[in-house]
């Protein structure tokens, strides 16, 4: 008997770096996803220097696809400028929300961000007061009104103190997630309750 191939999932990288020239940990996580079979990096300030952004090019990269990766450093608690623009203008009432905006409902979105500051900054008691979850819950309870599913952010901690070799891990597990999402072995429900999706890439991706 002829097995059925599982479906893949189309994964779309929207990469907001507005000085990408110094950047050493978005940059090497980019590379390790660029060319990646049934991934499309979609860099919005090369895309669009002027802020002026093709709404129908971006909704028809959005319906193309199936998993939708917000991937930035987190700059001033909250996303660079450009993304936050793509969210004012390409997320439309009626389209992607309203009472007929059903555009993206049962889509998966994830943020994946880069902070300088260690991960035990991100707590209750610490430098930032907030967790990272609870800082991106503008973007979870946006997800959430568009309907899609939302999973817990693949954050890279301490960056400044990162050596290059720690960087090239970082790499290799977010390849690893795009391609365990594309494939569908990564869900809503095996990612609950986790603080940050690549905790425990292993214990989640099942070995």
């Amino acid at each position: 008997m002829v097995m059925e191939q599982q479906k893949q999932h189309r994964v779309l990288v929207l990469f907001a770096h507005p000085a990408l020239r110094k950047s050493r940990v978005n940059k090497r996580l980019r590379s390790a996803v660029e060319g990646l079979d049934g991934v499309e990096v979609n860099d919005l300030y090369q895309s669009y220097p002027d802020f002026d952004i093709d709404v129908a090019r971006e909704q028809r990269l959005l319906t193309d696809h199936d998993v939708v990766v917000l991937q930035h450093p987190f700059y001033w608690y909250s996303t660079p400028a450009i993304l936050k623009e793509w969210q004012d203008l390409v997320l439309e009432h009626g389209w992607a929300y309203g009472h007929d905006g059903h555009a993206l409902e049962g889509k998966t979105l994830l943020n994946v961000v880069s902070t300088g500051s260690p991960e035990n900054a991100y707590a209750q008691g610490g430098a930032n007061r907030f967790t990272m979850r609870q800082l991106l819950a503008p973007i979870e309870q946006t997800a959430r009104l568009c309907g899609m599913e939302y999973l817990p952010p693949f954050v890279v901690y301490g960056t400044h103190a990162l050596t290059t070799d720690g960087i090239d891990r970082e790499a290799a597990d977010y390849r690893r997630l795009l391609e365990a999402l594309r494939d569908g072995h990564v869900t809503a429900a095996r990612a609950a309750g986790l603080h940050r999706i690549n905790a425990d890439l292993d214990a989640l991706l099942g070995g």
